[in-house]
């Protein structure tokens, strides 16, 4: 499913580029571009070693600093909460992420994954897209002993995702708003906190429909589908097809 969810993210950023165009947003002549390519050569050894070591580097202090920390915020919310007696230990379904992830998690229902540790994971996946994974295996690994390859986990998953519904988690995590860094990045180019936002939003927005149409969609393949959803889909879809095809004049 991974591999499939990429080409569809890559079309997805194509026709998004095409709607941004057919929309007249940045409506106006064409400004000239030319970009002078580097004179390529074989890879050294040398540079190799030292770009692998600037990376490898680099994922080391994030996953050492941002991940873990986000990883121990997520255990300890989910292992502790409020109660009659007070603040202390609470099974994890009474815990304040549980708390955190049932107010929002009817948002993501539409997407075919509206329960809480799926729109806990989405959301933390915007400090950094690896969290994702370690909020999986902090809610669903509760387990004192865990197989080498996970598969105790991976029958929790099982439990609360369908074949369609983890396509459409995917694809929503691929296509929406990046981490914080690269949200950062954003800022720094267009050095504009409106358009800053602007882009967040239209990522997070068109993520949440593309989901949207995957999964009601493909739910009429399956047999469970809710009318409403798959209408709204197609009318999305049509919106998208007319963005795409309808003519387009120059601005003056």
């Amino acid at each position: 499913v991974a591999p499939s969810a990429y080409f569809v993210g890559i079309a997805a950023i194509i026709v998004s580029g095409i709607i941004l165009k057919k929309t007249k947003m940045f409506a106006g002549d064409p400004a000239p571009f030319v970009m002078e390519l580097p004179a390529y050569h074989l890879p050294t050894v040398g540079n190799v070693l030292r770009s692998m070591w600037e990376r490898g580097w680099s994922f080391i202090k994030k996953a050492g600093t941002i991940i873990l920390l986000a990883t121990i915020l997520v255990w300890f919310t989910s292992n502790f909460g409020f109660t009659d007696a007070g603040f202390g230990m609470v099974s994890m379904d009474d815990s304040i992420l549980a708390a955190i992830g049932s107010a929002i998690a009817w948002i993501f229902a539409p997407l075919g994954w509206g329960n809480w540790q799926a729109a806990v994971a989405a959301i933390t996946g915007l400090i950094a897209k690896e969290n994702v994974v370690g909020t999986f295996g902090v809610l669903y690994g509760g387990f004192d002993e865990v197989a080498e390859n996970g598969w105790q986990i991976w029958m929790n998953m099982q439990a609360s995702f369908t074949a369609l519904s983890a396509y459409s988690f995917l694809v929503f995590n691929l296509l929406c708003a990046p981490c914080f860094a690269a949200i950062g990045a954003i800022k720094r180019e267009m050095n504009s906190a409106k358009w800053t936002w602007f882009a967040i939003g239209y990522q997070c927005i068109f993520a949440y429909l593309v989901s949207m149409c995957i999964y009601q969609i493909g739910s009429l393949f399956t047999g469970n589908f809710n009318i409403v959803g798959v209408i709204v889909s197609f009318i999305v879809v049509a919106v998208f097809l007319y963005l795409l095809f309808r003519p387009y004049k120059e601005s003056n």
